[in-house]
């Protein structure tokens, strides 16, 4: 076995706003689809997520502010008392257990079907404008909805969906929250021309289709302090419906990334290309010159080993690295990479649904 740690601060502790954390890797946000209808973590998913606590720091998986937010059945909410209180039962496991941990507030916007919408409903998002592809419900997959376009006197109403889940993540026991502006879900429908063909003062201008991102984060701040805070960015990813990105990805998310500076977040977690696919970009597209205009701390996401980890850590060009998928299936990630020990690859069927198996069945390299 080989040690890495020589050569190497990615297994060193580094300080991300007011997280002080054990290592620079991070375990990215895991939609496993394992929860009941209820949305209320359990022991199963404390288990899970206790038995990866060696990462310097877990981001949960995306977890729905409202029910209105939900878009695929058999996911996590923090809206309900007792959706905190299950997710109190996880945060308690990975304190004990030694990581760190923060909540991932997502609302899914346009692609959800009436089926998971309250009494219903559309689904809502910046305009009309139907996504492509099909969701999972209760009933099995079937074709996302029309949506509606928001009323702009409804946009404070999202607004504070987002704060209250940012208070209900306090009170279960999180380390901070991460806004998730990404992959095409409702921040990002706002952000990109692709989805937003609205009139009012969130649509038109660079300007005001990032006002809701940056209305959110600042309304989450308020809530926990800027240090606790993070940011999500996927500026190239067509998740949630093959959505197109911009027509102007380096002026529209440059934009964001300056208007966010100033609020000296804890981190920007970005995606590098398409979520969980290619690293590869459009014509035009120069992510690194987009995240290098960040002034705080950045965590790189999308396709990482090793090699390409300790190469970016290297050049300077992230200041930790989120991996995912090899969480499912490695537990002790972290050890294993710093040894160069023999990693698991998880089949794809193991990635959602079901139970405790494929789930917190995966051995430590050491058992």
């Amino acid at each position: 076995m080989i040690d890495h740690a020589a050569d190497t601060d990615l297994f060193s502790p580094v300080t991300l706003g007011a997280l002080h954390l054990a290592n620079r890797i991070v375990m990215a946000p895991l939609t496993r689809s394992r929860m009941a209808d209820d949305g209320v973590p359990n022991d199963l998913h404390a288990t899970y997520y206790a038995q990866r606590a060696t990462a310097g720091l877990i981001i949960a998986e995306a977890t729905n502010i409202s029910a209105q937010g939900r878009g695929y059945a058999m996911t996590p909410g923090i809206w309900t008392q007792e959706q905190v209180a299950g997710w109190k039962t996880v945060t308690d496991a990975v304190h004990a257990a030694g990581g760190k941990i923060v909540c991932q507030l997502w609302h899914v916007g346009r692609f959800s079907s009436v089926e998971l919408q309250p009494d219903g409903q559309a689904p809502v998002a910046p305009s009309a404008i139907k996504a492509e592809g099909s969701t999972y419900t209760e009933k099995g997959f079937v074709e996302v909805s029309m949506p509606r376009a928001l009323e702009t006197a409804e946009i404070a109403g999202i607004i504070e969906q987002y704060q209250r889940a940012a208070q209900n993540a306090k009170q279960a026991g999180f380390d901070g929250v991460e806004v998730h502006s990404a992959n095409s879900y409702l921040l990002d429908q706002f952000l990109r021309d692709s989805t937003n063909q609205r009139s009012d003062q969130y649509g038109g201008s660079i300007e005001n289709r990032a006002r809701l991102t940056l209305e959110v984060t600042r309304a989450v701040i308020d809530v926990w302090g800027s240090d606790r805070v993070g940011i999500r960015l996927s500026p190239v990813t067509p998740d949630a419906g093959n959505t197109p990105p911009d027509s102007h990805v380096m002026a529209t998310y440059g934009y964001l990334i300056q208007q966010l500076n100033p609020l000296n977040l804890a981190y920007l977690h970005f995606v590098e290309g398409a979520t969980a696919t290619s690293r590869s970009v459009p014509e035009g597209v120069d992510l690194d010159a987009l995240s290098a205009q960040f002034t705080g701390p950045f965590i790189g996401n999308n396709n990482y080993d090793l090699p390409l980890a300790l190469e970016r850590r290297a050049q300077g060009r992230i200041d930790a690295v989120a991996f995912g998928r090899l969480f499912i299936a490695n537990p002790d990630l972290v050890e294993r990479l710093r040894r160069g020990t023999q990693l698991t690859i998880a089949p794809r069927e193991s990635y959602y649904g079901g139970g405790a198996k494929g789930y917190i069945d995966w051995p430590t390299a050491s058992a």
